[in-house]
């Protein structure tokens, strides 16, 4: 996409309406309205940022609708490594130039699932007390570059792109600080980078896709820097006048303006010129549709005819692991039987995959005052983490048996359309990376589910080595698909089924497991890996 092209067509626009400058009029919040340019965003109040994580619902809200963003398809091949990085659009201008409203738009057209607005506004440094005073005598100079944490930035940009999970610091402009709580956000199909330096640092420059400019008169974003600056930031008209014309303006001249040569694309009027926006999107789109992964197809006709892997723990098949089996498999069971044995299942199985927890050697003393050497486990935390819907019917009995065990929730569907597994929701302790994990899910199907929740996890830092995926039933394949991608990941479950058919039914199998206990009626084409039963 030619940023001459673009440029031409948007600023032979750009000239045929001029914004009016900025007139005398006193500083009221009235007549700044009257000084801005009247045009209908249809957005709802501008928040800094837009993203999937637990302190935020995944959606964004404007006047016309909600766009959920959520249903993130697969990032990754059959292989469990990144097959694709998020598409990372640079938005840089002026203070109050409209890059937010201009981000917020683009997100709206995009109508793509997962998307992150990242500001660069919460990556300033934190000041010394020096600083601090200066700050709050509007004499530090947050329009240089130096007054932001690049290294930070792009440490957290290149992590967000490469879909790990990031931590966000939140910047208090009242205070001139971080906050103590930092916001957690991951992973994205696109992700929008704000800021009035976006393009001043040569490392962030290559982690972005598309560089855009927006360009909007000067005199508008006085006013509007002055509208935000005393509504939102507490500041008095005298101090924000100050700011602007000892910093803000001969920052703009100097470090932001002359990297417009480096845009692939310059808009001028920001969110008010929605040609430039649908330019934008159309290409965007085109860049995500090269993009798209077929990760369910591929693990079904691969890993055939191989012999199961040394990473897969039987539940031994005693005679009473065969009855309760025979129990929960016969379609004529009836519900309350089919909890009850399902239940006795879990208990066994859970306690089988504690086995295989790191222990060590423990002395105590019993009442007797006679040393008895045991073992305790060797390392931080347990974390249950279950896949929704089925693999919560197995919390209960991770609880039974690890006092205070924490609990994350993870939920993947199948996309009814693409046939693949799109993730929607997902709910994870904190510092999950230090713990051992007991992924949970009752019938893994051909492993697209398990495999989308390892790759989260791991995304989250959590060591491959640390998890362990308990099922009550497994097919074959996807055992296979599993331990092909995640070599290292335990896989601990009561029985394997050799086949897998069309539909990806396990065979002989057991039914939609979540239907079953929870008493729900299966759709007429149900499979393992269906609607609310996402266990592939």
């Amino acid at each position: 996409m030619s940023a001459i092209s673009m440029e031409g067509r948007l600023a032979k626009r750009s000239s045929e309406e001029k914004p009016s400058p900025m007139s005398n009029s006193g500083g009221s919040e009235g007549s700044l309205d009257r000084l801005l340019p009247s045009v209908s965003t249809g957005l709802s109040p501008r928040k800094r940022t837009t993203s999937q994580c637990k302190s935020e619902p995944p959606l964004l809200r404007t006047s016309k609708r909600t766009i959920y963003t959520a249903g993130r398809p697969p990032w990754y091949n059959e292989h469990g490594t990144q097959s694709k990085e998020a598409f990372v659009i640079g938005l840089c201008g002026g203070s109050a130039s409209g890059k937010t409203t201009v981000a917020r738009k683009i997100i709206e057209a995009l109508d793509v699932p997962w998307v992150v607005l990242l500001s660069m506004d919460s990556f300033y440094k934190v000041l010394s007390e020096d600083e601090q005073t200066l700050a709050a005598s509007n004499d530090y100079n947050f329009d240089h570059p130096d007054a932001f944490d690049f290294d930070l930035l792009t440490h957290t940009l290149r992590k967000l792109k490469q879909g790990k999970s990031v931590k966000i610091p939140v910047y208090d402009f009242t205070t001139h600080g971080r906050q103590k709580e930092w916001k957690t956000v991951y992973g994205a199909s696109v992700i929008i980078f704000e800021g009035i330096m976006a393009f001043a640092d040569k490392q962030l420059l290559q982690l972005l896709d598309m560089k855009i400019f927006v360009d909007t008169d000067s005199d508008i974003r006085l006013v509007r820097r002055l509208r935000r600056d005393i509504t939102e930031r507490g500041r008095d008209i005298e101090g924000v006048i100050k700011q602007y014309n000892k910093f803000v303006k001969p920052a703009f001249e100097q470090y932001i303006e002359p990297t417009m040569r480096l845009a692939d694309i310059v808009v001028p009027r920001g969110g008010g010129n929605m040609v430039a926006i649908d330019l934008i999107v159309q290409h965007v789109h085109s860049q995500l549709e090269e993009r798209e992964l077929s990760v369910r197809a591929a693990l079904a006709s691969a890993h055939q005819a191989q012999p199961l892997p040394q990473t897969l723990s039987v539940l031994e098949s005693t005679p009473q692991v065969r009855g309760m089996h025979t129990i929960i498999r016969n379609k004529e069971t009836s519900r309350d039987e089919f909890i009850f044995y399902s239940k006795r299942l879990m208990r066994l199985l859970i306690e089988r995959a504690l086995s295989f927890l790191p222990s060590q050697v423990h002395v105590v003393q019993t009442p007797q005052g006679e040393d008895y050497e045991g073992r305790t486990f060797h390392g931080k935390r347990i974390t249950g983490v279950s896949i929704l819907r089925a693999g919560e019917t197995m919390e209960p009995a991770l609880r039974a048996v690890c006092k205070d065990v924490r609990i994350g929730k993870i939920l993947i569907q199948t996309n009814q359309d693409t046939g693949e597994p799109e993730l929607h929701y997902l709910r994870l302790p904190k510092d999950i990376s230090e713990d051992h994990v007991i992924l949970m899910d009752c019938t893994v199907s051909t492993g697209a589910a398990a495999m989308m929740a390892v790759r989260v996890l791991l995304d989250h830092d959590v060591q491959e080595d640390k998890i362990l995926l308990v099922s009550l039933l497994m097919a074959e394949m996807g055992v296979h698909s599993v331990a092909y991608a995640f070599p290292q990941v335990k896989i601990i479950t009561t029985a394997v089924d050799k086949k897998v058919n069309d539909l990806f039914h396990i065979i002989p199998g057991i039914g939609n497991f979540g239907d079953r206990y929870f008493g729900t009626d299966a759709p007429p084409d149900w499979s393992d890996e269906d609607m609310d039963e996402p266990a592939y």
